[in-house]
């Protein structure tokens, strides 16, 4: 699409490409020497405004390119450029973003023009607010673009209604009642579309549809079998699958505790009705696990990930209404009338008491604190979007008034790169506050078999400091991994973790695709509990986060238990191999519920990390977060794909928009 727009007459394309075409100096060196003849005895940074054409600022795009790594200044020219596109209109921006996400091969075509029709009106409208340059830019650079280091935590204490009180003594465990066995599950991502023996080698992120001729069982070459396929999402066979296995090994669950993602990840297709359709189905289907208590995941929304905020727009905070309603009716039976009515006016989230207990399931909606929810980024940031972590402290300020224990069930874990430095830190200073009434928090997101440690000094990590555990569960969905839930064996009286067992079922014996066997993967004590020294066995001990902490360091010192931790992250499909800075980083990751300190994008590197392995003097650096729900946030891939080829982005722009938009004139912030 070429716009007509009144011209201003001196620049146009010809600026922009002469320059793609000519070397350019260092503006680093230049801004460097500038700056210090004029502020030789000062580190505060000046600034000056200046009016431009966007064709000077699309050259000075390019001449960043020319110069090695793109800064936070050469990003800020970005989001002008950005900025002016979203201003034209939401169809603007969309075709722009469509146009570099199928020229670079971000994803396919078909994901590239469906997503971006999706997500394109959020990111519009996030960068046609902002003002630039500032610290919501800065963040929006780095988790967006990955250009520029994130800036640190804002300083906020979160407000407590009343002050920690002292340690008591630990809960008194039960003697002789029965344990409790309670079933997680997480990312069933069970896909309505799914045809058996369809194509599995398609061009999208997730196939097993029938979108092309091609695709039809009676064509391809590859057909995906009844009950899964490592390129697709989960079918409905599989899904029920699941649910047999449960009631079969695991007759006598007191709960089930499902940790969201109920819809595929074919994103780029999905549409509000679909996801009322999913989630009505799953429901239906669930309902044989007698109780279950759920939470919200990223997928499970018409535009995936996005879920705005209450101090937008009426129309546009009102747009994910539906969601909240439909899960508000479907969860009704289980968790009764008075916390679905939370659900519907809390944006998902809900407390309620599990009957004839004094245990407090606090299910937390997790997208209001996650760089892919593009409607977090307002001109300022709010400290707390939507109140939930306000209304996180009044609960749990209800479960210690009352005496009672509470778990924490939510989507994203607080310590991934997902979270938000600020609101990872803010809610990591609620689980401080209450740790003693905090039994355990449950997760899910990640599709791997993980865990993750609470401290009060990331910097300064002991044993006797871990202060809470986060349970992080595996997905159902073949793409990452053997299908696999969860079962903890937890106290009655206290319900701390005593140990869990993780059930799988294997993709790869030979009658898998006629009915899968679900079975016994591992147990935490046989496995990791057997293996520290002295062992820790006991049935009726605790898994504290002072054992986690101490398997932690176990893998630090034995790369055979690393190894096999490791593969146990996939149920044993597809391992890979992890040495160096992987095992650096998964193990930092482990020992970290902040974002802020887990060794990736930035952050900073704990000490137990960085004992093993050396950085070449650089701890700031960028280390791959191994995340499966990746492979569908096309904007940010886009993001990403402009930030590695800042001269393609300045020709795509050129070429796309044309003249009359590099004509435009704009004010801009220059920082000397």
């Amino acid at each position: 699409m070429l716009l007509t727009l009144p011209s201003v007459g001196f620049l146009s394309l010809a600026l922009v490409q002469s320059t793609l075409a000519v070397p350019q100096p260092d503006r680093r060196t230049i801004a460097n020497a500038t700056s210090t003849s004029l502020t030789p005895s000062s580190s505060a940074t000046a600034s000056y405004n200046e009016t431009v054409a966007l064709a000077s600022v699309l050259a000075d795009v390019v001449a960043g390119a020319a110069t090695g790594d793109p800064t936070c200044s050469d990003c800020d020219n970005i989001l002008l450029i950005l900025k002016e596109a979203a201003i034209l209109g939401d169809d603007v921006f969309i075709d722009l973003f469509t146009k570099v996400c199928i020229d670079a091969g971000s994803a396919s075509a078909a994901e590239c023009t469906g997503l971006e029709a999706l997500e394109g009106p959020s990111m519009a409208y996030a960068v046609r607010n902002m003002v630039i340059p500032s610290r919501t830019a800065k963040i929006f650079c780095n988790t967006v673009l990955g250009i520029c280091p994130l800036p640190s935590v804002e300083p906020y204490q979160v407000p407590f209604p009343k002050p920690k009180p002292s340690p008591s003594a630990d809960p008194v465990l039960s003697c002789d009642s029965t344990p409790l066995q309670i079933v997680h599950i997480s990312d069933i991502h069970v896909d309505h579309s799914y045809v058996p023996g369809s194509n599995y080698n398609c061009a999208n992120s997730i196939c097993c549809h029938v979108l092309t001729p091609s695709d039809a069982p009676n064509v391809t070459q590859y057909h995906a079998g009844p009950f899964g396929n490592t390129n697709c999402d989960s079918p409905v066979d599989l899904e029920e699958s699941l649910y047999a296995a449960i009631q079969e090994l695991v007759p006598d669950a007191a709960f089930t505790l499902f940790t969201g993602d109920l819809v595929e990840g074919n994103v780029w297709l999905t549409t509000p009705q679909e996801v009322i359709n999913d989630m009505n189905d799953v429901k239906s289907k669930m309902s044989g696990l007698d109780l279950v208590y759920s939470a919200v995941g990223n997928h499970d929304s018409g535009v995936v990930n996005l879920f705005p905020q209450s101090d937008l727009p009426a129309n546009i905070t009102s747009a994910s209404q539906y969601i909240y309603d439909t899960l508000s009716s479907d969860w009704e039976s289980w968790i009764g009338t008075k916390a679905a009515a939370q659900v519907t006016k809390n944006f998902g989230s809900y407390s309620v008491v599990h009957p004839d207990s004094n245990l407090r399931i606090i299910s937390v909606n997790t997208q209001f604190w996650t760089k892919e929810n593009f409607w977090l980024y307002t001109p300022t940031m709010s400290r707390d979007p939507s109140g939930q972590l306000a209304w996180l402290v009044s609960e749990l300020q209800s479960a210690e008034d009352a005496g009672q224990r509470a778990y924490i069930i939510g989507h994203m874990p607080m310590g991934r790169t997902d979270a938000l430095w600020d609101y990872s830190d803010y809610y990591d200073q609620i689980i401080q506050r209450y740790s003693a009434t905090i039994a355990s928090q449950f997760f899910g997101h990640t599709h791997h078999d993980q865990w993750s440690i609470s401290y009060p000094d990331y910097l300064n990590q002991t044993a006797s400091s871990a202060t809470a555990v986060s349970y992080i569960t595996s997905a159902l969905t073949p793409t990452s991994g053997n299908p696999t839930f969860r079962v903890y064996t937890v106290d009655p009286d206290t319900y701390e973790v005593l140990d869990y067992t993780v059930y799988f079922a294997n993709y790869t014996l030979p009658g898998y695709q006629s009915k899968p066997t679900w079975s016994k993967y591992y147990s935490v004590k046989e496995t990791y509990g057997a293996a520290l020294d002295p062992p820790y066995t006991d049935p009726s001990a605790p898994l504290t986060p002072e054992f986690w902490h101490n398997v932690a360091q176990m893998f630090i010192k034995d790369d055979t238990q690393f190894n096999n931790y490791y593969a146990r992250r996939t149920r044993g499909l597809n391992v890979t191999s992890c040495t160096g800075s992987c095992k650096a980083q998964e193990i930092c990751q482990m020992m970290s519920s902040q974002s802020q300190y887990n060794c990736v994008n930035g952050a900073v590197n704990a000490p137990n990390a960085t004992t093993l392995y050396k950085r070449d003097g650089d701890d700031q650096a960028k280390l791959n977060e191994d995340d499966e729900c990746h492979h569908s946030y096309i904007g940010m891939k886009v993001g990403q794909t402009i930030a590695a080829d800042l001269g393609a982005f300045a020709k795509k722009v050129a070429a796309v928009l044309g003249d009359s938009f590099t004509n435009r004139e704009i004010k801009r912030s220059v920082q000397i």
